[in-house]
């Protein structure tokens, strides 16, 4: 990761003015003049200070209102800087930062999902991760980093983590199935179009979980791990072979088109006994409780002996550019997503840390729900960042379609998703 020194450093030097001579108009030096060097003192995680007269604003979401308002008033106490919440849901933080941030209207501090980093560093919307780099690095899982890494420099100071894994209906499947040859097997005994009743669903026309199918078998985005758009991996032999799979599904396990699944439709018939399995997010979890369901969540069952590698997001905060309060901004982000926050944050709201140490405490994997979802991030691969992932969803989407409402060719259809989307990123390049 490249290197970055924090705030802008001065030597201060004090020099000798050459006196003018009387009468000649010659210069030599004062009597007695002398040197002074100031020390150099290099900002770190340990010595930064808040801007004299700082406050602060940060955008977030409302679930997480009472979280940041307990740290504010902590900041406020160790700092003396005070903090306003601004409610903002963390989708719509790049597009407002975009325009109130030159205007410098915006918060000092806001959080978007690592997939909009790419933007908002190339706008120059967002300042790096420098002073507390070194930290961040040793305490963040390994896909958490990269995910709120760009071009090599750290943005991030991530705190949370998501993807989706196996919900199954302990009443109708006690055990987690491993692969998917025993999901064929039930099926072939549980279904019942006539009566709405199916073995596993996911939504169907949704990329973003049709990914990890093509993912397993080692098709791929963005080579250079998703930093390459001149290498795409969505139409290899790999990739291929996930497509091939993903097809035998529909006669094998769920015999319906595309848009006849939504996440309403699976939680209806998951909350009601009819749906036996469900690849969901950890999103979903209150909905199922509430439902009264007896359920598990388990890693994504492996496809031919491969593990299903699912598409993964990590929420982060980022210092905005434009912040008259440069240092303030950065010690109240890492004080939000150090070790005792992300703890904190995960007692009031469940939610699953970034942070390793954190992910591996006892009072996180004691709950196998947690644990599952963990387990199946650390096998994830975290949405690719690049602004040409906008050139990708509309042509792989569409060939999904072909493939599994029109029974296409998966090769044809994945080699014409592919030149698709590289006219399309030729146009904008």
């Amino acid at each position: 990761m490249r290197k970055w020194q924090g705030a802008t450093l001065s030597v201060i030097m004090a020099f000798t003015l050459a006196a003018c001579s009387a009468g000649g108009g010659s210069t030599s030096p004062a009597a007695g003049g002398t040197e002074n060097t100031e020390e150099v003192v290099e900002l770190t995680a340990e010595n930064l200070q808040p801007e004299e007269g700082a406050t602060l604003v940060i955008w977030e979401d409302k679930n997480q209102q009472s979280f940041v308002e307990e740290r504010a008033k902590l900041f406020e106490e160790k700092y003396g800087v005070t903090v306003k919440m601004e409610e903002l849901p963390p989708t719509d933080q790049v597009t407002k930062l975009t325009t109130d941030g030159p205007a410098g209207l915006a918060a000092d501090v806001v959080v978007f999902p690592h997939d909009k980093i790419g933007s908002a560093s190339e706008a120059g919307l967002i300042l790096p991760n420098d002073i507390f780099e070194a930290e961040t690095v040793a305490n963040t899982s390994e896909n958490a980093l990269k995910a709120v890494t760009f071009k090599d420099i750290l943005y991030g100071y991530p705190y949370s983590v998501e993807t989706y894994a196996l919900f199954y209906n302990k009443a109708l499947y006690p055990e987690a199935p491993k692969n998917f040859e025993e999901i064929v097997s039930f099926a072939k005994t549980f279904n019942d179009v006539k009566s709405n009743q199916y073995a596993l669903m996911w939504e169907l026309q949704q990329f973003y979980y049709n990914y990890a199918f093509l993912a397993s078998q080692g098709g791929y985005i963005f080579g250079d791990n998703g930093m390459n758009s001149e290498d795409l991996g969505l139409n290899n032999e790999g990739a291929q072979k996930g497509g091939e799979f993903l097809k035998t599904l529909k006669s094998e396990v769920l015999p319906l088109k595309m848009g006849d699944v939504n996440y309403d439709i699976k939680k209806g018939l998951f909350s009601s006994g009819k749906l036996a399995m469900d690849i969901n997010g950890p999103w979903t979890i209150a909905d199922y409780r509430n439902a009264g369901i007896d359920f598990g969540v388990a890693p994504l069952p492996a496809i031919d002996g491969k593990p299903m590698t699912s598409f993964s997001g990590v929420k982060a905060y980022y210092v905005n550019a434009f912040t008259q309060y440069p240092n303030a901004a950065k010690l109240f982000a890492a004080f939000l997503s150090n070790e005792e926050a992300q703890m904190t944050n995960f007692e009031m709201n469940g939610t699953l840390p970034a942070n390793a140490n954190v992910a591996a405490d006892p009072k996180v994997q004691e709950d196998p729900i947690n644990k599952a979802f963990l387990e199946q991030f650390n096998n994830s691969t975290p949405m690719p960042s690049l602004p040409a992932m906008d050139s990708v969803w509309g042509p792989i989407t569409s060939a999904m379609t072909d493939i599994w409402d029109g029974g296409k060719d998966v090769k044809a259809s994945l080699d014409n998703a592919v030149k698709q989307i590289q006219e399309s990123l030729a146009t904008v390049q």
